[in-house]
């Protein structure tokens, strides 16, 4: 039912504007907002503002449209990359403005590919934010290098180029800008930096498809560009990544890397020629390919949805007290929303904390998560340290843990972590009235703040 229910709508997108399809609901809605103070929360015993399965589902799959090429893929016998990967490749680069595409088996293995043909070894430390997923740091690692942490603009929730170049030693060969949530970090600043250090620039494009800062694609501005095609993203195949690039010696070398290190050009699975190099194994198949390219006439549209609809969150949520939403980063011209977010501050919903907030909107039926916790302080950096392997590479006074912990320090992060409230990119695909729940059960839960914070916070 939700899937039929996601169809339809984006039939309707394409067929009458998002601004079409929303007026009439708008002005229903015009009068019932602000009544919504007067209301029982639901966790308390009233009426919920929606269900939990109210929103558009994600992924999206419309069978009619989708499945012939996937299905003529697995008819094919043809499973590992040929035609339809070179093909993905080709529309995803034009559709980034880069010169070169390739695909690898997941996001984490595009980072672990691109950092390891530009080089970046055992001795080496990459410039990193600690508010990502822990593949960026893991794919640091996979290479042997050492991560760096620098700590969050607080409002963009991105790197702070403020704060960069004290954590610059010469033994930093490269900066890891992560464009998290799907918000670019300020590329313009972090370039002007990598250019007077001499440092490489692999920006972690994973949670940013199509978003821009200057109307240029984030991964086409630094050497090189990741992207994860994870069922949670934007441009979701279940599993799948991206290297980009207009540098055609390094992405030569990135297809032989993933390609057991085989000749660039050489087929998968020709063993005659040997291999050149290093080498791993974590090509794409056809049948994924075959996805991405079904999602792939659909991402553009549905881009515009997101930023049309966040925009409009935003100037929503900023009314209430408590509530601080997210700032976009300098030259930023589109952002890309894999998550809306926003910071929550208990004090001005009279203590009431951040879980209990949760809570209740989740009952209000609006899903909202908490999402990361800092990686600096995470117990596996304590691990890789004892590791044979880095012990081998760095010395005692390196992997010499509580020091590293002492000049890894993040507090704006750590602050950061304590308050930020996530919502899922897919709520940001419905009409406008759906983004009116989202405020109308925060407006609701602000208003019965004392009640909630009586009732709630007892109980966890």
């Amino acid at each position: 039912m939700m899937q039929e229910r996601s169809r339809r709508w984006f039939i309707r997108q394409g067929s009458f504007g998002l601004a079409a399809s929303t007026l009439a609901t708008n002005s229903l809605l015009a009068g019932n907002v602000g009544r919504t103070a007067a209301l029982k929360p639901a966790i308390l015993g009233g009426a919920p503002l929606a269900d939990l399965h109210h929103w558009i589902d994600w992924p999206i799959w419309i069978p009619k449209d989708d499945e012939p090429l996937v299905l003529q893929a697995l008819r094919s016998g043809v499973w590992s990359r040929a035609r339809l990967v070179d093909q993905f490749e080709k529309e995803w680069a034009a559709t980034l403005g880069s010169r070169r595409c390739l695909t690898t088996v997941n996001g984490t293995t595009a980072l672990i590919v691109a950092l390891n043909q530009l080089n970046i070894r055992g001795g080496d430390e990459v410039l990193v934010t600690p508010y990502t997923f822990i593949a960026t740091i893991q794919a640091i690692i996979a290479n042997s290098a050492m991560p760096v942490f620098v700590d969050v603009d607080p409002l963009t929730y991105q790197i702070d180029p403020k704060k960069l170049e004290a954590k610059i030693t010469p033994r930093t060969k490269a900066i890891l800008p992560v464009h998290i949530l799907g918000m670019p970090a300020d590329m313009n600043s972090i370039m002007a930096i990598s250019k007077k250090h001499r440092l490489l620039v692999v920006e972690d494009a994973c949670q940013a498809h199509l978003a821009e800062i200057d109307g240029k694609k984030v991964g086409t501005i630094g050497n090189a560009g990741c992207f994860s095609f994870q069922n949670s993203k934007q441009l979701a195949i279940g599993e799948g990544g991206a290297v980009v690039s207009d540098d055609e010696q390094f992405m030569d070398k990135c297809f032989s890397f993933h390609n057991l290190g085989l000749p660039y050009g050489e087929a998968p699975g020709s063993i005659a020629s040997g291999s050149l190099r290093e080498g791993t194994k974590v090509r794409l198949t056809e049948y994924q390919a075959a996805i991405g390219l079904s999602q792939l006439k659909r991402l553009e549209a549905q881009t515009g949805t997101r930023n049309i609809n966040a925009e409009y969150l935003k100037n929503k949520i900023s009314q209430i007290p408590g509530i601080v939403p997210y700032k976009l980063s300098e030259g930023v011209t589109r952002a890309a929303f894999l998550l809306f977010g926003f910071r929550y501050k208990a004090a001005a919903f009279g203590g009431l904390s951040r879980a209990g907030f949760m809570k209740a909107m989740q009952a209000e039926g609006v899903p909202c998560s908490s999402g990361y916790t800092p990686l600096n302080k995470q117990e596996f950096l304590k691990q890789v340290f004892q590791s044979a392997n880095y012990k081998k590479i760095y010395s005692s006074s390196q992997l010499d843990y509580e020091k590293y912990m002492e000049n890894n320090q993040c507090p704006e992060n750590d602050a950061l972590c304590s308050e930020a409230v996530w919502i899922t990119q897919n709520l940001l695909l419905g009409p406008r009235s759906d983004m009116d729940i989202i405020f109308r059960a925060m407006e609701k839960t602000y208003t019965n703040r004392d009640k909630l914070a009586q009732a709630l916070d007892k109980q966890l």
